[in-house]
């Protein structure tokens, strides 16, 4: 019907089974993407992420995201994979900021060696059974690299793309692209999706009047709402989205501590509590005026963890809509829904 597929966009240590399945609870994504799986001379596929594969029990795509720079390594491990579960496809990861990644030239840095990318793709290409597609940036510095990307996405033999519509360097701390990815959009025959700064339900129909693209990838904004693929399904059908109370996320919470307990095997350990913290640093924005962030990062046991979550949540107030654009976890949402509305 022409309403862009939205897919959950691969976290490391966020992208796990436990997250997935909250998040499938309440409505959840199109298209599922794993963590990347690490891929050099000694690499053999991490277990866990094999699990979030093998183990799910609801009927969607899973694409398995690879980083790495080996041909050779990519290869070996994208055909091990495949043996190894039911995944729809194998996705290339062209878009990691981190410096210890980008610093072994791979993940972001890959952009700047598009005849190593070419070489990658289409070596893959003949092995790689279901869909293969790539995750990017813009560019490494600049946006205006862009065009060559371009040039070489438009040649190489892949099924979709998904762009962060930012560079490398600008990590996540600035406005997003629009405009890179809708030149992506107009020019490439496969599917463009659009990635950065999509929080809320203007934001997602902002990014797709900016861009036209045909599906949104969605990370950090979904961590902190997990309800927000069905919102946006809501909104875009003409419907009026459903609004989450505080009471809906502390059984959010409550739900999330719960799977990433099982999937850890230590339930009341203080190194549980820290786990949940990767999330809670995004659950907790724009509630409390930044107060409820500050207190839960420095709980140090289980009681402490849920004494301040029943203080900041489980009434029936709506969740504040927008997080806090606080230049680091969330930055140029405003701006993006701002540009259109």
């Amino acid at each position: 019907m022409g309403a862009p597929i939205l897919s959950l966009a691969p976290m490391q240590a966020i992208s796990t089974l436990a997250f997935w399945r909250v998040m499938e609870r309440r409505g959840g994504p199109d298209v599922y993407i794993t963590e990347y799986f690490r891929v050099h001379v000694h690499s053999t596929p991490e277990r866990q992420i094999l699990a979030s594969l093998n183990e799910t029990r609801f009927d969607k795509p899973i694409l398995a995201q690879m980083i790495g720079t080996e041909p050779d390594y990519l290869v070996r491990t994208a055909i091990k994979i495949q043996e190894l579960t039911d995944c729809a496809g194998i996705d290339l990861n062209l878009g990691c900021p981190s410096p210890r990644v980008c610093g072994r030239a791979a993940g972001g840095a890959l952009l700047r060696s598009t005849d190593l990318i070419r070489e990658i793709i289409e070596q893959l290409r003949p092995v790689v059974k279901g869909s293969l597609t790539i995750k990017t940036r813009v560019g490494f510095e600049s946006e205006e690299e862009f065009e060559e990307l371009l040039e070489l996405f438009s040649s190489l033999p892949i099924d979709g793309l998904a762009i962060h519509g930012r560079t490398v360097r600008e990590k996540y701390q600035s406005e997003v692209h629009t405009e890179e990815i809708a030149k992506a959009v107009a020019r490439l025959s496969c599917p463009v999706h659009a990635n950065g700064s999509i929080v809320t339900v203007p934001t997602a129909q902002a990014m797709c009047r900016k861009t036209g693209a045909d599906g949104l990838m969605i990370g950090r904004g979904a961590i902190r709402n997990p309800f927000l693929f069905d919102q946006i399904r809501q909104a875009l059908s003409g419907g009026n989205p459903y609004l989450p109370t505080l009471a809906d996320h502390l059984r959010y919470v409550e739900d999330l501590y719960e799977e990433v307990a099982k999937t850890t095997w230590k339930y009341e350990d203080i190194k549980h509590v820290q786990r949940m913290k990767k999330f809670m640093n995004y659950i907790a924005s724009g509630i409390g005026d930044g107060t409820f962030s500050k207190e839960i990062r420095r709980t140090q046991s289980p009681n402490e963890f849920w004494e301040v979550c029943h203080r900041y949540l489980g009434g029936s107030e709506l969740l504040p809509e927008e997080p806090t654009a606080d230049g680091k976890l969330f930055c140029g949402f405003k701006e993006l829904e701002r540009s259109v509305f």
